[in-house]
């Protein structure tokens, strides 16, 4: 197996269900709080971990208490922390309204803001020719873009989650083999075409419940889902980047590990929370086995 390593973002998650939006000046009763450890790097790190992987992260955390839970957490699923730096100051934050299953998310970067190309060079240093790198814009796009090329210079093969959208990020598109927006991010960053223009070589597209699409110049390929009731998407889109990067690690196809990674973030939103709402390899299996049982 190929080794994963991961840049990104360790944030703790505020969460509270809300029967809806409240308007300005409202004040309304939610109910479920709970806090749990996030941030779209770290989830998806921890998604490779908990779906087989062998993953390295590399992120900043605050000196608070959140900084050593989110560290602690990541370690508990096999992920190895050492390229993950603590600094002076709050750790990132999530506060998450969830309305009907969905989310809407307010995010204060905290130490996030802090990871440096100095921190993308200690995760790499080890990295060999067919590794995967995996990477998203919740941490500063400069540092991001220098991830991507060093990456890519190792000889990795390299994952982009534009998540959350930024146009800008099309100056290291060239780096990029295979890009994993959802349906929103793709339209902020111009549409399939553009990208593909822009020599992003794979878009793999999804779409929520109506499954992924696989989009190269080869054209278009439409992947289904299980049909499942979901009760919390929060970390959805990320389990199914860590699927992805694990069964490529593991030398599936590109469809073939799309597959997976569906089945896997389809099982993750019948549960509530980020991480804890990720399942096992051996969960999703069992999954796979249930469906073909029907």
């Amino acid at each position: 197996m190929k080794k994963i390593f991961v840049a990104g973002s360790l944030n703790m998650d505020l969460v509270i269900n809300s029967p809806y939006c409240p308007q300005a000046g409202e004040t309304i009763t939610g109910s479920g709080f709970l806090t749990n450890c996030g941030g779209k790097g770290a989830n998806q790190a921890a998604a490779c971990g908990k779906l087989g992987g062998r993953v390295r992260m590399a992120g900043c955390v605050g000196s608070d208490a959140f900084g050593e839970e989110l560290i602690a957490h990541l370690t508990s699923y096999g992920v190895q922390t050492d390229a993950i730096r603590r600094v002076e100051g709050p750790s990132g934050i999530a506060v998450i309204l969830v309305v009907g299953g969905d989310n809407r998310i307010i995010l204060d970067r905290g130490a996030n803001a802090a990871l440096s190309p100095a921190d993308l060079d200690r995760l790499l240093d080890e990295a060999e020719p067919g590794d995967i790198f995996l990477t998203q814009l919740e941490t500063p796009l400069e540092v991001v873009g220098y991830g991507l090329k060093k990456a890519k210079e190792k000889g990795l093969l390299t994952i982009l989650n534009p998540a959350p959208a930024d146009p800008a990020v099309s100056a290291w598109f060239s780096a990029v083999d295979i890009i994993t927006p959802n349906e929103s991010e793709l339209e902020i960053l111009g549409g399939a075409e553009k990208l593909l223009g822009q020599g992003i070589r794979q878009i793999i597209l999804t779409q929520g419940g109506k499954g992924q699409a696989l989009i190269d110049a080869a054209g278009r390929r439409e992947f289904s889902c299980p049909k499942v009731k979901p009760v919390d998407t929060t970390a959805a889109g990320d389990t199914f980047c860590g699927g992805l990067a694990v069964e490529l690690a593991n030398g599936a196809s590109i469809p073939e590990a799309m597959i997976f990674a569906g089945l896997a973030a389809s099982l993750s939103v019948t549960r509530k929370g980020a991480q804890q709402s990720i399942p096992t390899r051996e969960e999703v299996l069992a999954f796979a086995r249930s469906l073909d049982a029907e």
